[in-house]
């Protein structure tokens, strides 16, 4: 065993996770939870597998947190790919039969759930260091790591035909941009982050929407398309830009082989009138109601919020919810441009609308 299962079962302290961890020894027995939740659980209630939202490959460096947590504490972890809506969906059609024992993605959909009586109490070890903004007090969801959104482009391309790089959203309405360009409908959390920043960076608001709206409609009449499914084709040239998360695009020029580093680009953009047009999106988690395996769910969301599991978003160019805890690398975008562009929003007014927003978006631009 390695990292958290390393430490031997004893009483945990508040500030410190890593310091005394989930423990674990010769009798399997794991210490987890902060303070009110602080439990003993044993080894022989995990599961082979554990069902978990939206935890998969291809997804801010999951695969590793997967398989090093699989290593640590011998209970795979399914590869559940889906977006945060798909998973939503599916806990309303199965709240019957709950198939799954924690939800993971978006964090607006984890408070939609929670307000649904999808989701139940648990704080892991490591609360205490998430901001409270980004948890909720009763302990139903918590923010694991955050997001911005950020257009990634091929630069050879773009100097093959004779393209600046952007820096507004203005910008990515040329011709020669709009013809190869992919992004991701509302319904999944990057794509809504995707259409409020559009939104934001064009005067708009969540109580106005026409902004995104026609914008979608310009980008679609330009060739752009709506898809999940977009990374392969930029790697072969097919695609030209997408825009995603910050994160993606560094982790595709960075840790990615098939695409040279020098000809990947990742900018934020703002408005071209001065307005902010990077939304910050936080992510995190939430042990289900029903859960069929709580005592894995949460041996899992501690191994996640530890140090050692927030690292491995790091190491994808995931800021982690801790990451003031650690050492950003160096590659990450010059700290001015987020100055520059990132905002964030009332996120419980988002809560709120988000379903509402979602159908607008959908309706108004005929995604």
């Amino acid at each position: 065993m390695a990292g958290l299962a390393g430490c031997l079962t004893t009483s945990s302290s508040e500030g410190d996770a890593d310091a005394t961890g989930s423990g674990g020894g010769d009798a399997e027995t794991y210490e987890v939870g902060y303070r009110d939740f602080q439990t003993n659980i044993e080894a022989t209630a995990f599961p082979d597998m554990l069902y978990f939202y939206c935890v998969q490959s291809g997804w801010m460096n999951w695969p590793s947190l997967m398989q090093s947590f699989e290593d640590s504490y011998g209970v795979a972890v399914h590869d559940d790919d889906r977006s945060s809506g798909e998973a939503l969906q599916h806990m309303r059609s199965h709240s019957n039969n709950v198939t799954h024992s924690g939800y993971n993605g978006g964090y607006t959909y984890g408070i939609v759930a929670r307000n649904e009586g999808f989701t139940q109490a648990y704080k892991p070890q490591g609360w205490d260091k998430v901001p409270d903004s980004l948890k909720t007090d009763d302990g139903h969801v918590t923010a694991t790591r955050r997001v911005t959104t950020a257009v990634t482009y091929r630069k050879d391309i773009y100097e093959e035909r004779g393209l600046d790089e952007p820096t507004t959203w203005e910008d990515l309405l040329q011709p020669e941009l709009m013809q190869d360009l992919a992004l991701q409908t509302p319904q999944a959390a990057v794509g809504l982050a995707a259409a409020l920043s559009i939104n934001n960076a064009r005067g708009g608001s969540m109580n106005d929407l026409q902004p995104v709206i026609d914008y979608y409609e310009r980008i679609q009449e330009g060739g752009a398309e709506f898809t999940d499914n977009f990374l392969a084709q930029f790697s072969r040239g097919e695609y030209a830009t997408f825009i995603r998360y910050d994160y993606s695009g560094l982790d595709l020029k960075y840790n990615n082989d098939e695409v040279a580093e020098e000809n990947v680009g990742v900018a934020l953009l703002g408005g071209e009138n001065g307005n902010k047009g990077a939304l910050n999106m936080p992510y995190g988690y939430a042990l289900l109601e029903g859960a069929p395996n709580p005592a894995a769910g949460k041996l899992f969301m501690d191994y996640v919020l530890s140090l050692e599991g927030q690292q491995q978003f790091l190491d994808a160019y995931v800021r982690p919810i801790r990451s003031s805890e650690l050492e950003l690398p160096e590659e990450f975008i010059d700290p001015a441009e987020y100055d520059r562009t990132e905002f964030q929003v009332d996120y419980g007014q988002l809560v709120d609308q988000q379903e509402d927003i979602i159908q607008e978006i959908t309706r108004g631009a005929n995604i």
